[in-house]
This record gives structure tokens, sequence and C-alpha cells, in this order.
């Protein structure tokens, strides 16, 4: 089974499927959200995850229109760092459940509490987190805050992917919208930083003004500018510089000739 998934309190539960498709069926606590349950199981014998109604709210009409358009707004969404959304249906013991790729690896909530961060994951946060993020503000979805529990590190070359992110689609994002992702993002470098043996002042300085509400950052490009260490001036600089120096190589060229 995706064995870094697993955690202390997995439970296995028996599944009475006449078909034989469905096999393994494993309820991960560790990343139920309000109204849903978390699981993996094989399909044809290939790991895929579930993400289903709780018991109490199956049969209840309005969640599970909740459900079926949670899976309208991500189907169509394809980024590298957000779980790919694959099918949704009806599930021998668990009912109507969204259908993902299965993840090996694990949240950061976990190798934050385990002490099993690395500089590759930091990484992986000042920039994959940001692109997944960005793409997520392109497509105007709205989404539950950024946290460690949604935030998985793959098993083996711990690349990062979402696992929520998103229940609804609008027609453009409010600033509203925009700047509580860009708190939500500095609160997981905080609780990061706060994390780690050593200290890292450049990213700490990014992730303060993130959450600062007198001097914020207004777009998450900017943050990832400084992230970067870079700014629109330098940038405007380095193209008028560049610039210049075509320029130059052009007329002199022109005069050799």
């Amino acid at each position: 089974m995706a064995e870094g998934y697993v955690s202390k309190e997995e439970k296995k539960i028996p599944i009475n499927d006449p078909s034989g498709r469905w096999s393994d069926l494993t309820l991960l606590p560790e990343w139920e959200e309000k109204y849903y349950d978390v699981y993996t199981v094989k399909k044809h014998g290939k790991w895929v995850m579930l993400k289903a109604l709780k018991k109490e709210y199956r049969d209840n009409p309005e969640y599970r229109k909740r459900l079926e358009h949670e899976f309208d707004t991500r189907y169509n969404l394809a980024h590298p760092n957000i779980v790919m959304v694959n099918d949704l249906e009806d599930v021998p013991g668990v009912g109507m459940a969204i259908i993902t790729d299965d993840v090996y690896g694990y949240s950061l909530r976990r190798l934050i509490d385990e002490k099993r961060l690395t500089p590759k994951i930091i990484r992986r946060l000042e920039t994959q987190l940001l692109d997944a993020m960005e793409y997520i503000q392109e497509n105007h979805i709205i989404h539950e805050p950024i946290s460690p529990d949604n935030i998985i590190f793959t098993e083996y070359n711990e690349n990062l992917k979402l696992i929520n992110v998103g229940y609804d689609q609008t027609d453009s994002l409010s600033e509203q919208d925009t700047q509580e992702d860009i708190e939500s993002y500095g609160r997981v470098l905080l609780e990061v930083l706060d994390h780690l043996p050593a200290k890292l002042p450049r990213l700490r300085k990014v992730a303060d003004k993130c959450v600062d509400p007198a001097h914020p950052f207004h777009s998450i490009p900017q943050v990832e500018l400084a992230i970067e260490k870079r700014s629109a001036n330098q940038i405007y600089v380095i193209l008028c510089i560049f610039i210049a120096i075509m320029a130059a190589l052009i007329i002199w060229l022109t005069v050799s000739m």
C-alpha cells in the first residue's frame, strides 16, 4: 500500500464489492476534513485516493451537491503540484466519492512534527507552492486556507502536492481572496521556520511581510520576486542594461562592416 500515507491511526475497512473492482479500503483520519473522510483504496489493483462525505452527510442532498460541485471545480485543473482529480464514482461502503491520484508521501504537518524538514522541502515551499497558488488564483478558485495539513511531499523526490485546492470557481477573485492566500503562505513559512535549527533571516523577512496588514505583498508574483531577492525595479534596470548593451553591439557591428 501507499506506505508513506499510513499513520498510526489508520483504519482498514472491510469492503463488499462482488465485482472485485475495489479492495484494501483504508480510512486516513490524518486527512479528514469538516464534512469529508479521505481514504486510500485499490481500484482494479491500482492505488487511488477517495474523498467522500462523512457517514452523517452521505444521504443529505445539499452535501451531495457540494461534493459534486467540488468535483466539477477541480476536474479541469492540471498542474504538477496539485493532486489530479480523475472521477466521481459511487464506491461500496463509502458512497459517492471524488477519486484522485494516490500520493505516496507525508504531509508538511507530519514532517514538522517529526522534525524531518530538509533544505529541499524549504526550496519546494519557495517555488512549487507559490507556483501552485498562482495557478489556483489564475483560475479564480475559491479554496480553504493553505496549511501544513494539505501540503504533501512525495516520498522519494520530495515534490510538493496540494491535496485540497478548491470547492468553487468565480469569474474573478477579490483583493481579499488574494490577500488571504498570501497570509496563509506566510503562516506556513513562519511555522516551518520556527521548527528549523538554522535561522533563515531572508525567508523570515518575506514571511513576516506576508502576514503584515500594514505593508503586505499584493500578489503572488511579488512574493516570488522577494524570495528570489529581486524587485521589479531591479529587473527593470537589468533589462535596460541588457537593451543598452545589445544596442551598442549592433552599432559596433554596423560601423565595423
